[in-house]
């Protein structure tokens, strides 16, 4: 299969038809059978409410959760014309008083899977008091089987390990981090839960500056799918990268086998020896040399 990640720009839109023909160029754009959009890329759908509601975080939120049901049927309706998978970018959603961030995956004969993230980072918890949401979830698809880590979840192996023990193949990491810092974390977890579960990460990040909205006001990172360092994969664990701060399609071919052949006889098996750190994790002993 071919897949791709998107570096993706947060655009004001001052109609609808704006931001569905952005979407359907992006889509019809990208020669892949699997698509990833980044955290928070349904953001932009806040411009339609206007700068004043653009420039209230509160506000801001409850506009995109308005307007999600819209863009989902968008999103359903371009992956049935072109065949393609796609994960949108994730959104605020009000499943209760409070939102969780969540991403919405739709294959091609009508099913729509939702992804919720697990861990909140600090500005998600304030001013944005955004919560975890549902259990992760593997997916089962045409494509293989397929887990998501919104953004810093990619950063805790535990939520990693969950979905590979379930029997995922290939990481979805969309993100939206705003520096060179945030983007590193995420781009080192991505790669670290590549390295441990022997499988393919598919980091996908905003990109540019909205300084309409605060959730999104700034964007950085680069678009790239990893895998481990071993046996059928490029010696750095880098598939593919593309240039940094450069919106667009990074994409890759990327064969099953290949995954299936390295947690069978890779040069390390890191997959099959996650179980022996039971018992050497601790209690750790303490040496005093002072």
């Amino acid at each position: 299969m071919k897949i791709a990640a998107a570096a993706y720009p947060i655009d004001w839109h001052d109609s609808w038809a704006s931001y569905e023909d952005k979407i359907s160029a992006w889509v019809h754009g990208a020669e892949a059978d699997l698509l990833v959009f980044p955290e928070y890329g349904a953001m932009e759908l806040a411009s339609l409410a206007g700068k004043d509601i653009c420039a209230d975080v509160e506000a801001s939120l409850h506009a995109v959760a308005e307007r999600l049901e819209r863009a989902d049927g968008l999103l359903a309706r371009l992956a049935a014309e072109t065949g393609k998978h796609i994960l949108g970018g994730s959104g605020p959603v009000f499943a209760g008083n409070r939102p969780v961030n969540r991403a919405t995956f739709f294959s091609p004969d009508g099913q729509a899977v939702s992804h919720d993230k697990q861990i909140m980072t600090r500005w998600e918890r304030d001013p944005m008091d955004c919560h975890g949401g549902a259990p992760l979830t593997l997916m089962e698809t045409a494509l293989g089987k397929i887990g998501v880590l919104i953004c810093y979840d990619s950063e805790f192996p535990l939520l990693g390990r969950a979905l590979i023990e379930e029997g995922a193949e290939i990481l979805l990491v969309p993100s939206a981090t705003e520096g060179l810092s945030g983007y590193s974390r995420v781009r080192i977890g991505a790669m670290a839960r590549a390295l441990e579960g022997q499988c393919v990460a598919v980091h996908a990040p905003t990109q540019g500056a909205a300084p309409w909205n605060q959730v999104v006001d700034v964007n950085t990172g680069a678009a790239a799918i990893y895998g481990p360092p071993d046996k059928g994969f490029p010696d750095t664990g880098i598939i593919a990268e593309g240039r940094f701060d450069t919106p667009g399609w990074v994409t890759a071919d990327i064969d099953l086998t290949a995954i299936r052949q390295v947690r069978a006889d890779g040069h390390v098996l890191n997959k099959t020896h996650w179980d022996e750190q039971a018992g050497r994790d601790g209690p750790v002993r303490v040496e005093r040399l002072i």
